[in-house]
């Protein structure tokens, strides 16, 4: 394997070094918003879904996806129809190589998670996202997004973080209003990363 190349949870994930990354850099531009790696949250969030899945085939979307790791993980692992949101597209084509070295097809969606409507969140069946609320500013519009799928009344919700102070105050939040689960998460060597993990199921 090359030694900018590794593989976790049954994937192949690219690391900066790797000559097809350094080629997609000078063709694109570069992503804005965070969107330079594979940030360690989502091996938790992988790891979790590994030990509570979601039903094979379901419609599955991935906000502030950056390079699409948890998508490209669930399309891979669930057979799921995958649509990955982030507010910057550079991103997409370090998405879009990913899926395909992984033999998956992952739909793009351009767009902050803010805009996304009630009517756009029910026409999946369950909303992920891994290392989307480093800032201040992202607590309010996060939590209202995940009202506005809790309101939709079939959508799960899964988002995972290391422990951010912002995040937390989302979490907490969701938890008293949402009937949300709201749990520290570990996975051990060779991942190496810890954090908190939302889960807002779907009653059966």
């Amino acid at each position: 394997m090359n030694k900018y190349e590794r593989s976790a949870f049954g994937l192949r994930i690219l690391q900066n070094g790797h000559t097809d990354i350094r080629r997609l850099r000078r063709q694109t531009d570069s992503p804005k918003i965070h969107g330079n790696k594979v940030w360690k949250s989502s091996f938790l969030l992988m790891d979790y879904l590994n030990e509570f899945p979601p039903e094979a085939g379901c419609k599955i979307l991935e906000v502030g996806c950056g390079w699409g790791l948890s998508g490209i993980y669930c399309a891979k692992q669930f057979q799921a129809q995958v649509t990955a949101l982030d507010a910057d597209s550079s991103v997409f084509p370090f998405l879009q190589h990913h899926a395909e070295i992984n033999g998956v097809e992952v739909e793009t969606w351009k767009c902050r998670y803010e805009k996304v409507r009630k009517q756009d969140l029910a026409e999946f069946d369950m909303v992920i996202g891994a290392d989307i609320c480093f800032w201040d500013s992202m607590v309010n519009p996060l939590y209202n997004l995940v009202r506005r799928a809790y309101q939709v009344g079939h959508v799960r919700v899964v988002l995972t973080d290391p422990g951010r102070p912002t995040f937390r105050e989302m979490a907490e939040r969701s938890v008293d209003n949402l009937e949300a689960v709201y749990e520290n998460w570990a996975v051990p060597a060779p991942y190496n990363a810890s954090g908190i993990v939302l889960d807002i199921p779907v009653e059966a």
